[in-house]
């Protein structure tokens, strides 16, 4: 092979000249179209164009199921069945035709069995049986609206803390579950050890965790506050493609600290180098007060007689307790109102200073007569100081 090309090139030397002019013309060409083509991802370089797919379509609408879209029948049939509660059958068998006629309209059979306690059908049937109302559970049926039954039996063991957790999802009047419900824009309902949820596939994820975490002692105020910064957040249209982090709140898990028992001092012990002395055993004992000389006779005597002697004591004590009806109350004497008290002591003590005005004016009276011996004197005297003593007397 190599003889006949040396062979070629020096036979033919202008077809050569033209092959590599050809060759470099090709070369140029071939750049120039790479440099305008623009520069394509190697997972996307065999798609082709979609016309058809443009921004305005959305994506996550879900489009409603109509029956002219189905045209033969389906191959296979499925069924299902849910248990209920006994307190339920009244309200079921009144609803019953209601839930037939609605189910009919979809293409869904359903049956009722009282004596088993079960009902054929699925989600429908899941919200009547845990206590939903079927004006309600009815939209279950709508495209976009999803049930989700929450179970919160098994979350917290003490059932003390179950019930007060259970009842701080409802709040006061059920103020925080209408909270959760206008948010969440689904319909909630807590009925014994579940939680029945219907609404929008968001909402209900939310709403599993907000009752999740209401159960792991997390109080659903903190979600409600949260949710309703992302409702705010999500009108302002600058503000749609960026991260919210920064505008939530971010709650600390604080341990409230209780007041701690102050530790008994113990005292220190006497360093001894003996060792204490050994408990004496039941033998032991049994020795020291005689009873490991007695028969089983005199044994079971001894036995008899304390018995009977608890048994005088505990008779005792239940007769006197008894008797303690039968003694009546002590009686209690009637209280005076304070402010009668005072008003009749002090018209006592006025008396009692007139009193003894009267027996100072008469020993000055007496001083007097000592030293004045006119009885006409004395007389007027006598009167000044009698008019004297009711003028004070008057005035007190």
């Amino acid at each position: 092979m190599r003889d006949s090309s040396i062979e070629l090139e020096s036979t033919h030397p202008a077809k050569t000249r033209n092959i590599i002019a050809k060759e470099e013309t090709e070369t140029e060409t071939t750049t120039e179209e790479n440099a305008a083509a623009p520069i394509l991802n190697k997972n996307k370089r065999y798609r082709k164009d979609k016309p058809w797919d443009t921004d305005d379509i959305d994506k996550w609408e879900i489009q409603p199921f109509k029956s002219e879209e189905i045209a033969d029948s389906f191959l296979e049939e499925s069924s299902f069945a849910t248990l209920f509660p006994k307190y339920r059958e009244m309200y079921l068998k009144e609803v019953w035709s209601q839930v037939t006629a609605s189910l009919q309209a979809v293409g869904v059979a359903c049956v009722l069995d009282l004596v088993e306690g079960s009902m054929t059908a699925r989600d429908l049937i899941k919200l009547l049986s845990r206590s939903v109302p079927f004006q309600q559970a009815e939209k279950i049926l709508q495209d976009g609206v999803s049930a989700d039954i929450i179970k919160i039996g098994n979350m917290v063991h003490n059932k003390e803390r179950f019930v007060k957790r259970r009842q701080r999802l409802i709040g006061p009047n059920g103020n925080t579950l209408k909270a959760i419900e206008l948010l969440t824009k689904c319909y909630v309902l807590v009925q014994g050890n579940t939680v029945s949820v219907m609404g929008p596939y968001k909402g209900l994820k939310e709403c599993r965790k907000i009752v999740i975490d209401c159960l792991k002692n997390i109080h659903p105020i903190y979600h409600i506050k949260e949710l309703m910064i992302k409702r705010e957040l999500a009108k302002d249209e600058k503000l749609k493609n960026e991260s919210w982090d920064r505008f939530l709140p971010k709650f600390k898990k604080s341990n409230v600290k209780t007041s701690k028992k102050p530790k008994l001092k113990q005292e220190k012990k006497v360093y001894t180098p003996f060792p204490p002395a050994q408990t004496p055993s039941k033998i032991d004992l049994a020795i020291e007060s005689g009873e490991y000389f007695l028969s089983k006779q005199q044994k079971d005597q001894q036995k008899l007689r304390k018995q009977k002697e608890l048994q005088m004591e505990n008779s005792l004590e239940k007769l006197k307790e008894r008797q303690k009806a039968f003694i009546p109350p002590a009686e209690t004497k009637p209280k005076v109102n304070t402010s009668e008290k005072t008003e009749k002591s002090q018209l006592v003590e006025k008396k009692l200073d007139i009193e003894e005005l009267k027996k100072k004016f008469s020993e000055k009276k007496k001083d007097k007569r000592k030293f004045t011996g006119d009885s006409d004197m004395d007389k007027d005297s006598d009167a000044k100081l009698f008019l004297i003593s009711n003028k004070k007397s008057k005035k007190v």
